[in-house]
């Protein structure tokens, strides 16, 4: 039995002899301090927790370690190892012992509780008050009477230390994983974007947010289409759209002149012709139509293109008009003998820019007078005698006359 045992109640007695087992494993010495605010060496008096705490060598001396050696700090004390070497504590499970209070002030509490105003044992909040022994990249959770070290979410311990997970090596995203400290973040690729899950990648309509195409957009699994209008071709941009020379292609698109325009084209006729349909041209009867400008006395003759104005009357003595077209000579005329019985005007359009020789019209005797000599004549001509008649001979008897353009 202690001197001073019979001096105590029993219930103190009780705690002095725990206080005193529980000083034989403390890291502290046992010596006697000279107050009630001294610690042993390597611990220094913390008036918050009325507490002796741990004084952290390694970040108050100066490089308290030379050359490749790294600090470890210890009870009362640290250690210069090898930056290689590494350091388990496992005297308090994952932290370590709660600081042992200066021996002039028993507590009555168990370990990890202290008394309060009212004599209670409330619990100590090793975490707030900076009473563990955790590492920089772990957590302090409090505990009932203790604390516990953790990793954050998104790492993992590795010996006394917390190292990143790489979430990435699960495969948590459909396109591409980028690893963050304690995290990861998806990516997709360009066409796509983010679904609501923040892992999965659904297609972009970059038609409906404004993709650069000039006329016409179609939007496709992960990018999109850029097309033309009718009459247009996509540029090597793949962007915009340049108009097609439809003219350029063929000569034979339209009948006479072919006009290229914007995403189009048309086709324009000469002047007296009409465009029928949308490519050949017509002409214009402009005798039929009204649209002339031939007098009474006149008759208006269609051509290809236009029209001509004629007398209506084109009998010359002795001839005797007796229609619109025909003059007839008396035979009672004497003057009459050595000219043909009756002319016949016939007017043609023939279309200019023909090849040469072609045939332009072709005249038939016939048999209602058995016998009766038949004398073709071209009146006009140039001075080159351009024009002149061909008989054609044909399996029938009657001879045809077919007149010829010669250049």
């Amino acid at each position: 039995m202690l001197p001073f045992a019979s001096c105590l109640p029993g219930s103190l007695l009780l705690w002095a002899l725990l206080l005193l087992l529980l000083g034989a494993a403390s890291p502290q010495d046992s010596e006697e301090p000279d107050s009630y605010t001294e610690c042993t060496d390597g611990y220094e008096w913390d008036p918050d927790s009325q507490h002796c705490r741990d004084v952290n060598e390694c970040l108050t001396i100066p490089e308290a370690c030379k050359g490749e050696m790294k600090c470890i700090n210890h009870y009362g004390g640290y250690l210069c190892l090898p930056r290689s070497a590494a350091v388990i504590n496992d005297l308090h499970g994952e932290g370590p012992p709660p600081p042992v209070p200066p021996a002039q002030h028993p507590n009555p509490c168990l370990a990890g509780y202290e008394p309060d105003d009212q004599e209670s044992c409330v619990d100590v909040d090793e975490c707030a008050q900076d009473l563990h022994d955790c590492r920089p990249s772990q957590e302090c959770h409090n505990l009932p009477g203790s604390y516990q070290c953790t990793c954050p979410d998104g790492y993992r311990k590795i010996g006394p230390e917390c190292v990143d997970i790489d979430e990435c090596r699960y495969r948590y995203c459909q396109h591409r994983c980028v690893n963050l400290p304690g995290s990861f973040r998806c990516q997709c690729e360009p066409g796509f974007q983010l679904g609501p899950n923040n892992r999965s990648c659904v297609d972009v309509n970059e038609c409906d947010m404004g993709a650069p195409c000039e006329q016409r957009c179609f939007n496709s699994y992960g990018t999109f289409l850029c097309r033309c209008h009718q009459g247009y071709e996509l540029h090597r941009d793949g962007f915009s759209c340049s108009d097609i020379d439809e003219c350029s292609y063929s000569s034979y698109l339209c009948q006479y002149r072919c006009v290229n325009e914007p995403g189009r084209f048309s086709c324009h006729c000469p002047q007296g012709y009409q465009l029928l349909a949308t490519r050949l041209c017509q002409d214009i009867d402009e005798c039929e139509s009204g649209a002339h400008q031939c007098s009474e006395a006149q008759t208006c003759v269609n051509f290809h293109g236009g029209y001509r104005c004629v007398d209506t009357n084109r009998c010359v003595e002795p001839y005797v008009q007796v229609s619109d077209n025909r003059c007839l000579c008396p035979a009672s005329n004497p003057l009459c003998r050595e000219q043909p019985s009756s002319i016949v005007h016939r007017y043609m359009s023939i279309t200019s820019e023909r090849s040469v020789p072609a045939d332009v019209f072709q005249i038939q005797a016939t048999s209602v007078y058995p016998g009766a000599y038949n004398a073709f004549q071209i009146r006009a001509g140039n001075s080159q005698g351009d024009f002149y008649i061909r008989v054609r001979l044909s399996p029938n008897p009657t001879p045809q006359l077919t007149c010829i353009i010669q250049n």
